[in-house]
């Protein structure tokens, strides 16, 4: 077996950067998790080619995709171990990497055995958190890492635009529709129509009901369950609890309890389609529990699950400020300060804050600029940052608020 370095990817340096300081630990196993079809793969094929760039051999590269021939058939642990075994008997220290590591049942032991070989650097991928749940966190305390890899943010589509010969416009706001609509999982780019896009991330859904959530859950009903993900995807960006759901659900003559809400939801949040964001009341300091807004993980599955074509702003700019932020690893809530809200609370590596309100306009009227603004300005006791995005291209100075343009900011790669 001879890994091949494929030409045709773009280089994630935004990911590449985070994991390249533990290319050669053999002691940490090095976790790519993501939604499925997000461009794990990928990296780790440039990660592997980058390796061999500085110097590794071919024959020390053991790459395993366990979606595709010869490898798909690959399910036990037993066989994953003699697979390695197989491969694995080069001199010198070897770079090892098992994409959609989930696919094997067990594959716990196995890993962590090899890892204590002492000459194996391990990356492995998989496309839900069940990945880091049951044995791998009980066995593997401190000795993993995980990266959270997320679809296309808004700056790197325009960049793989580029990077496959397509024309982008100088026009920030009509490129800016076209991520709305097209999302940002990278092989869509690749596709001619919409109408193509749309039945590639419809049928990624399916893909990802029978690969990531049956396998895992037990649904009984998939008419409901389609429902659930139907009620969430659309009503992301706004504050909803599990009883809420459930509650709507009933009174619109489908019957459901709460418990399998919980169940159905948090599948869909293993799975990678929906992210949770807490909301944080910022003065007392402490969570609030009960309601929270769910993201999506690509804005494409919203226009995959409806006939709608009309983009809601307001909930759309969020999500990609969100996708953003979480790109960047902020720890990312949504801040209430009384009856106010604060679109999202930022938190970096180093405990350091900031604040985040998103808004399609503030040039509209007096009214609108001082309801959006009204927000930050009431936050006080603390000299972070405060930052108002929103698609105009005239900046508002006001009271020390960082007004900027959403496409302009994420563009160029700012940090809060």
């Amino acid at each position: 077996m001879e890994f091949e370095i494929r030409s045709d990817l773009y280089k994630r340096e935004k990911y590449l950067e985070k994991i390249r300081g533990f290319y050669h630990e053999c002691e940490i196993i090095k976790v790519l998790s993501g939604v499925r079809r997000c461009g794990k793969s990928s990296i780790m094929n440039l990660i592997a080619a980058e390796l061999i760039g500085s110097g590794v051999s071919k024959e020390n590269i053991l790459y395993f995709n366990l979606d595709k021939k010869p490898f798909d058939k690959i399910t036990t642990a037993d066989e994953l171990d003699s697979l390695i075994e197989e491969y694995g008997s080069v001199p010198g220290k070897k770079y090892l990497f098992i994409d959609e590591i989930q696919n094997v049942d067990g594959f716990e032991p196995v890993i962590n055995a090899w890892r204590e070989e002492g000459d194996f650097s391990i990356f492995i991928t998989g496309s839900n958190s069940y990945l880091l749940s049951g044995e791998l966190v009980t066995k593997l305390t401190g000795r993993y890492i995980e990266f959270n890899i997320l679809p296309l943010t808004f700056e790197e589509y325009l960049a793989v635009k580029q990077f496959l010969g397509k024309t982008v416009s100088s026009d920030n706001m009509a490129e800016l529709r076209s991520y709305i609509y097209e999302g940002g999982f990278p092989y869509v780019l690749r596709l001619g129509s919409m109408k193509d896009k749309r039945r590639y991330v419809q049928n990624l859904v399916d893909e990802i009901y029978e690969k990531d959530i049956r396998r895992r859950v037990k649904i009984k009903n998939r008419a409901a369950f389609d429902t659930v993900l139907r009620y969430v995807v659309n009503n992301f960006g706004s504050a909803t609890s599990l009883q809420n759901i459930a509650d709507d659900l009933t009174r619109s003559g489908i019957p459901i309890k709460r418990t399998t809400v919980d169940r159905y939801v948090n599948a869909l949040v293993s799975a990678k389609v929906i992210m949770s964001c807490e909301r944080f009341d910022m003065r007392s300091r402490r969570s609030l529990s009960g309601e929270k807004k769910y993201y999506l993980s690509d804005l494409s599955f919203y226009y995959a699950l409806n006939t709608d074509n009309r983009i809601n702003f307001g909930p759309v700019l969020e999500n990609i400020v969100y996708s953003y932020a979480a790109s960047k690893d902020y720890s990312i809530s949504v801040g209430r300060i009384g009856k106010l809200e604060c679109d999202f609370i930022l938190r970096d590596d180093s405990m350091n804050y900031s604040y985040v309100q998103v808004a399609y306009t503030v040039l509209a009227d007096k009214e609108t600029e001082d309801r959006e603004y009204r927000t930050l300005e009431s936050i006080s006791g603390d000299n972070y940052p405060k930052y108002l995005l929103t698609t105009d291209h005239l900046i508002q100075k006001r009271n020390g608020i960082i007004h900027a343009n959403l496409m302009e900011f994420v563009k160029n790669e700012k940090e809060f």
